[in-house]
């Protein structure tokens, strides 16, 4: 076994002694660092301890006095909304949506002003709050003009009446029946049962069509019969059927006419009236009854047919 002499290794020893020098340096650096942060975390807690013996009580006790303000202010626009919820209800100019509206916005402008009178209570200066908020809301505008704008058309449609839930209607190149009305969109169930949502900005800026808004509607329907048929005792026929159809309506009085004259049949217009609620069954029912009429008539209806002459070449 070999044993080294620590004379005989002087570059052993300057490097171990620069280690321990760097080491110094840094764990003096650490040392100094943790002091500085712990002398900056005394003066805060010291800061903090001298605020709360000047200001304490004051800040407990305006905390304490916004909170009431909301807790009781929030009462009474709860029973504010509540009874203009009832006062308006009673009205039969406005419907739910508008009613909903004009609650929601009387809430909000309620919760809003709370809000500031606290903030003030706790010494906050709302002057500058207000004026950026002011500002906010432009740049909110602009960034959501399009629900905004749903928002406007809302109102409008609340306001105007133009239909209501369980209208049938088209609005927006949809059509069905109105399921639901919100400030936002319009909700139409559509006669294969499907859920429509139509945006109101959508709705207000088209024409709308409401089925349900004079209470009745007409039916029309086309029907061929052959030509070397009797028009008019074909049209006495489908009078006479549309008279035995329940739901068809004797004012307006149905209409039978011929509407033209095409490729293998002439068509009749046949036009019946019926509430909005038995359309679709009246509707159904008068096929049925005009098919079965005019086959115990002995009128004929026919089929599209195309008659094709071959010649013979010589």
């Amino acid at each position: 076994m070999m044993f080294l002499d620590a004379a005989a290794t002087p570059g052993a020893t300057n490097a171990v002694a620069a280690v321990t020098e760097v080491a110094a340096q840094l764990g003096a650096q650490v040392t100094d660092a943790f002091s500085r942060q712990t002398d900056q975390g005394r003066e805060l807690v010291r800061q903090a301890l001298g605020w709360l013996t000047q200001n304490g009580v004051t800040f407990a006790l305006n905390a304490l006095g916004a909170v009431l303000i909301l807790a009781v202010g929030g009462l009474v626009v709860k029973g504010l909304v509540a009874t203009l919820r009832r006062a308006l209800a009673r009205s039969k100019r406005v419907d739910a949506l508008l009613r909903t509206f004009l609650c929601s916005i009387a809430s909000k402008t309620g919760w809003t002003i709370l809000a500031v009178i606290a903030l003030g209570r706790l010494g906050v200066d709302v002057g500058p709050l207000v004026a950026s908020l002011g500002v906010t809301g432009v740049v909110l505008g602009f960034a959501f003009k399009e629900s905004l704008g749903s928002l406007a058309a809302g109102l409008m449609i609340a306001l105007n009446h133009p239909f209501k839930v369980g209208d049938y209607v088209i609005v927006g190149g949809i059509e069905g029946a109105v399921a639901e009305l919100n400030m936002m969109a319009t909700v139409l169930t559509t006669g294969d049962n499907k859920k429509v949502t139509v945006p109101n900005g959508a709705v207000w800026g088209s024409a709308i069509t409401n089925f349900n808004a004079l209470g009745r509607r007409r039916v029309d329907l086309q029907v061929g019969v052959a030509y070397g048929t009797d028009l008019a005792a074909a049209r006495a026929v489908a009078l006479e059927a549309l008279k035995t159809v329940p739901g068809v309506l004797a004012d307006p009085a149905p209409a039978v006419a011929v509407a033209t004259l095409a490729d293998s049949a002439v068509l009749l217009n046949v036009r019946p009236w019926a509430t909005c609620a038995d359309y679709w069954t009246v509707r159904a029912a008068v096929l049925v009854a005009l098919v079965d009429a005019f086959g115990g008539a002995g009128v004929s209806i026919p089929f599209p047919q195309l008659d094709v002459t071959l010649r013979k070449e010589a």
